[in-house]
């Protein structure tokens, strides 16, 4: 009788090659990645709603109010499309938080800890795979915003060092959602806590409209809002800013450096509190 070996099962290394730490965290953490992707493939439904949400905000936003809102000094479909992108990245990291935490209340958890492997790896495999799914929708979103007439205009350099800005963000962002998915140990939690959050970050910034637009207060919070330098970053990378020049907050004349900074910020804070999280849920 033969048997297949599930994707969460590792090899032993030969006698003659010795696996140090580092080898060993990396091989467990593609294997959890990679039963991750395997687990997206078989529910196509989750890769198709987070395929299809950015399309429709494309179509609503260019194709619906694009004749209502006015840009100073630049097209609207170009201004709107980094909003997008930016909006979208926030959204797709939520998954990690709900996956976590759908994976806490199934018992999945109990079945890593019987296997060798380093805890971390659980976290990263996780985290990584909706990497990997931002940037399938990311790549969705592009080709739906040259059919409605997006276009960069930088050069290709500058348009990659843009993509990969909005993929850091989401990934640092991601373990911000692992840690609350950790904590709630809810798919419903997280879900509600999420979008309470990430609506007003989103709809309070510069990604559908310009700050000046606003009334005062939510204009002075839309100009320090992390969301808004976001998509500011996006927009100078991919060259949609038109002629306004922005506000005269750090955020919004250096918002490349604010991205990195928050990003790397955001990793040295969560990454630790995540990975001590789980250990400890996962010791109990």
């Amino acid at each position: 009788m033969t048997t297949t070996a599930t994707p969460l099962q590792t090899r032993e290394p030969a006698q003659d090659a010795p696996v140090g730490p580092l080898a060993t965290w990396l091989s467990d953490g593609w294997t959890v990645t990679w039963r991750n992707l395997l687990k997206l493939r078989r529910n196509p439904e989750m890769l198709g709603f987070a395929v299809l949400q950015p399309i429709m905000f494309v179509l609503l936003f260019s194709q619906v109010y694009g004749g209502s809102i006015q840009i100073d000094g630049g097209d609207y479909t170009d201004y709107l499309m980094a909003g997008i992108f930016g909006q979208t990245v926030l959204f797709g990291s939520t998954f990690s938080g709900y996956q976590m935490a759908q994976d806490l209340k199934e018992g999945l958890i109990d079945r890593f800890r019987t296997l060798p492997m380093h805890t971390s790896a659980v976290l990263v495999g996780r985290t990584n795979a909706d990497l990997v799914l931002n940037t399938i929708s990311m790549v969705i979103m592009m080709l739906t915003g040259a059919v409605v007439g997006w276009r960069y205009t930088n050069g290709t350099l500058q348009f990659l060092a843009g993509v990969a800005l909005l993929l850091l963000f989401s990934y640092a962002f991601s373990w911000v959602m692992a840690l609350l998915g950790i904590m709630v140990r809810s798919p419903e939690v997280i879900n509600n806590a999420a979008f309470m959050v990430l609506f007003p970050l989103t709809f309070i910034s510069n990604a559908f409209v310009q700050a000046s637009r606003l009334p005062g207060p939510l204009e002075f919070i839309a100009n320090w809002n992390p969301v808004s330098a976001l998509v500011q970053a996006a927009r100078e990378l991919f060259g949609n800013t038109g002629t306004v020049p922005p506000a005269d907050t750090f955020p919004m004349q250096h918002p490349v450096l604010t991205v990195i900074g928050g990003s790397i910020v955001m990793l040295a804070v969560f990454v630790p509190l995540a990975v001590s999280r789980f250990r400890h849920v996962s010791s109990r």
